[in-house]
């Protein structure tokens, strides 16, 4: 046999059907998807106390809801609070629902080998906000939510793209974590409706 790789591409004994469960997840596709949820009531959307704010998730790629591509949440940021400060490769939009304040954003200049390299530029912008604008986030910047009311909350609504995840180029960077952060907390209506007065604090 005239092929010189013959005695190495020939080993091996593992078989897998690999293929044909490809085919397999695309012939249950419609049935799979009729089963997730088109709506979605607001006592089936979690709360999270995390790291960057509260939040309530709107679509999470772990909720069983249809959307394929997108995850967005609510967060709320206490009177004169501020979210947390992180980064990611995916642009996200912001949209303010109630409530004025700003954002900072630091440009970071980044290098994508084996590792992601990531160079801060020594800018950092202001934005102001209020409620009915909406907040674009280039990929690769530092960024973070400020509350600019003492006595009001505000609330954003955040959407990213899930597709850079799905590329394997989840790079999402906790900087800082909002004041509120307490591993422990466990939200109820009640307790988000404390840090919504500035009742509570961490």
């Amino acid at each position: 046999m005239a092929w010189g790789e013959t005695a190495a591409w020939l080993e091996g004994k593992n078989n897998e059907r690999l293929y044909q469960r490809l085919l397999d997840e695309a012939q249950d596709a419609p049935s799979r998807n009729a089963r997730r949820k088109k709506i979605v009531k607001p006592a089936d959307m979690p709360w999270e106390m995390s790291r960057q704010g509260l939040l309530k998730h709107l679509m999470n790629e772990s909720m069983g809801t249809r959307i394929e591509t997108v995850d967005a949440y609510m967060q709320i940021i206490p009177p004169g609070s501020r979210s947390g400060k992180h980064s990611h490769l995916a642009e996200e939009c912001v949209y303010v629902i109630e409530g004025r304040g700003y954002d900072l954003h630091q440009d970071c200049d980044v290098e994508i080998t084996d590792t992601f390299e990531w160079k801060p530029q020594d800018e950092v912008k202001k934005l102001e906000w209020e409620a009915g604008d909406y907040i674009y986030i280039p990929p690769n910047t530092i960024h973070q939510h400020f509350n600019a009311d003492p006595e009001r909350p505000v609330r954003l609504i955040s959407s990213t793209a899930r597709i850079f995840r799905q590329m394997g180029l989840n790079n999402l960077n906790q900087i800082e974590d909002c004041p509120e952060y307490d591993p422990k907390v466990v939200l109820t209506a009640d307790i988000v409706r404390e840090y919504l007065r500035g009742a509570r604090k961490k």
